[in-house]
């Protein structure tokens, strides 16, 4: 297991941070795409497609063929939510992290570092639920090199945001994480968040039976007023 340490972001961080990140999103494309495969959705439209096409055509290849030229224009829809997310992510916040979580009011930016290289991240800020800014900070860009999961990264990460949330005099913490992401929803399961809702982020998303699920962690001990 190698030894790692988490510090504050430096701007040398920069390159490494964004490459962390836009690796850490796209791999879940595959595991998005095979739960629209698995949807009784999904399967009821390729079947429907099959037997249309079949039937207007005659013909059993040409039925096939349409279905496999379906599989593969959803599977670039699947990979496209994962391609605009990062690149929403990377042109917005991540374009300048330092003006967007050091100079920010409660905010912050993090990273995991082994042998002096980048490995992990997380961030929080204030929740854009403006019902939420008075009592709620949250986490985001939580992201682990996939060679160095299973060692405790993620946990020491997801623990910063909670210190530095509780130490503000927040009330609690949110978040939100893909349906596929099923080992980041087991780590804040186990951190203490719970789930409390689920949408879909888009039509197109709706379309591919995409969710987005939100957690909160109702932090304990709470003394003070979080600041204005």
């Amino acid at each position: 297991m190698a030894s790692y340490r988490i510090r504050q972001y430096r701007e040398q961080d920069y390159e490494a941070v964004r490459s962390v990140f836009a690796r850490g999103i796209l791999e879940h494309a595959p595991a998005g795409y095979r739960t629209f495969l698995r949807s009784a959705r999904a399967q009821l439209a390729l079947l429907i497609l099959f037997v249309g096409v079949r039937a207007a055509a005659g013909s059993w290849v040409l039925g096939l063929g349409a279905v496999a030229v379906a599989l593969v224009a959803s599977w670039i829809q699947v990979r496209s939510l994962s391609t605009t997310y990062v690149q929403q992510a990377l042109s917005t916040d991540l374009l300048d992290v330092s003006t967007s979580y050091l100079r920010a009011p409660n905010s912050c930016f993090w990273v995991a570092e082994v042998k002096g290289t980048v490995v992990g991240m997380v961030a929080v800020s204030p929740p854009e639920d403006p019902a939420e800014r008075e009592v709620a900070l949250e986490l985001k860009r939580m992201s682990v090199s996939k060679d160095y999961r299973g060692q405790g990264i993620s946990k020491a990460l997801c623990g910063e945001v909670l210190r530095f949330a509780r130490a503000r005099g927040f009330g609690a913490v949110v978040l939100s994480t893909s349906m596929v992401q099923v080992a980041a929803q087991r780590l804040y399961e186990g951190q203490g968040f719970r789930k409390v809702g689920a949408s879909s982020p888009s039509l197109l998303a709706a379309v591919l039976c995409f969710q987005v699920y939100r957690y909160r962690c109702d932090l304990p001990g709470r003394t003070t007023a979080p600041p204005r």
